[in-house]
């Protein structure tokens, strides 16, 4: 049985109907642009998120430079950031003329802790950027003990739970999301939008997704163009009522895993303390993750490792790669993403686990 990677198009399928007539409707409707659709859909993720505001933006990284810029970060400031994690979230630093100061993260969790972060602060940081990668969340409350804001990059983690059961997203000064197409939330191309409690970096952030203009006409700010689209907005709304079902169908290709035996045989991903993942990605650790890798796809099973090379190793971040990271080191060379998606069987789980047990590496 072929497992693929992600099953993206299976949970539409009951909405395809609907997404069609949807897109018509906002295409005879003729507006594209921060219209109707956009204003809905962000009142409907704020009342799901229970937090005041979110604001729709282009895409998840432009989401962390607005966030960022809005928070008051700029040129010659440092951003502690963990190296495991997708190259935006330290790009979003440095391009807006900022230091990404690399720290370690849990090789467990492949989430920053308080300790990892303590280590990487400076007199000049100004934000810690805690990645809730893979799903998992980060201890934001521990961090924001550190007396440093914290900006949670959520991308990978849209329907997880934090210890007391807030949602990821809604636990420091601001929050980031993305909806590229595979993600637990996914459009039909780009998209991403930022979450907070605070009126003032709202209005920040608000005015930076237009030019840095309120109405057109007067220009408060050196902004940037970072609108979500109509038409993604529209039918982002008619997934988010399903959200919670397909985070629950992630929980339960994990718990498919564990009851297959595939502990046994790799070390499973630990949620962080008391909170509840949604797994965008399903991500093991063994030693030998490449050869895991290619016999997985030898018997037709998707895998894929997402960061075998760090960001503070990465030729763009050399200005900022003297640093030892060894939980760093020991995630990039041990993970290995397996199948998971909203629909993944517990057939299908099985058939992953016999491949791994027939691999038979040790």
């Amino acid at each position: 049985m072929a497992v693929p990677l992600f099953d993206t198009r299976t949970p539409l399928v009951p909405l395809r109907e609907s997404l069609h007539a949807k897109a018509a409707e906002v295409l005879d409707g003729g507006r594209y642009i921060l219209g109707p659709e956009v204003s809905a859909f962000e009142q409907e993720l704020a009342h799901y998120l229970a937090i005041p505001t979110v604001l729709g933006v282009a895409n998840g990284t432009d989401a962390l430079v607005l966030a960022l810029r809005a928070m008051g970060v700029g040129p010659g400031d440092d951003v502690v950031v963990p190296s495991f994690t997708f190259y935006a979230s330290a790009e979003a630093v440095a391009v807006i003329g900022a230091n990404p100061v690399f720290c370690d993260v849990d090789p467990r969790t492949f989430c920053v802790t308080p300790e990892t972060v303590r280590a990487a602060l400076t007199p000049r940081t100004r934000a810690v950027m805690a990645v809730h990668l893979f799903g998992n969340v980060a201890p934001v409350a521990e961090l924001e003990a550190l007396g440093v804001p914290v900006l949670e990059d959520a991308a990978q983690a849209l329907g997880s739970r934090a210890a007391g059961g807030r949602m990821a997203g809604t636990l420091g000064t601001a929050a980031t999301f993305s909806f590229f197409p595979s993600k637990n939330l996914g459009a039909f191309g780009d998209g991403g939008a930022v979450a907070t409690r605070d009126d003032a970096l709202a209005e920040a952030i608000a005015m930076l997704r237009f030019h840095g203009s309120r109405d057109k006409v007067s220009f408060e700010l050196v902004g940037h163009n970072s609108r979500l689209d109509e038409l993604q907005a529209a039918l982002l709304r008619l997934e988010l009522p399903h959200l919670d079902a397909w985070c629950d169908g992630r929980r339960a290709a994990a718990a498919h895993y564990a009851e297959a035996g595939l502990g046994e045989l790799a070390a499973l991903p630990e949620p962080a303390d008391g909170c509840d993942p949604a797994w965008h990605l399903y991500v093991i650790r063994h030693e030998r993750s490449d050869a895991l890798s290619e016999a997985l796809a030898a018997a037709g099973i998707g895998s894929k490792a997402y960061y075998r090379v760090p960001l503070h190793r990465q030729a763009a971040m050399k200005p900022w790669s003297d640093v030892e990271l060894p939980g760093t080191d020991e995630a990039a060379r041990t993970h290995l993403a397996i199948p998971v998606s909203p629909v993944l069987t517990s057939e299908q789980a099985a058939e992953v686990v016999a491949a791994v047990r027939a691999a038979d590496l040790g």
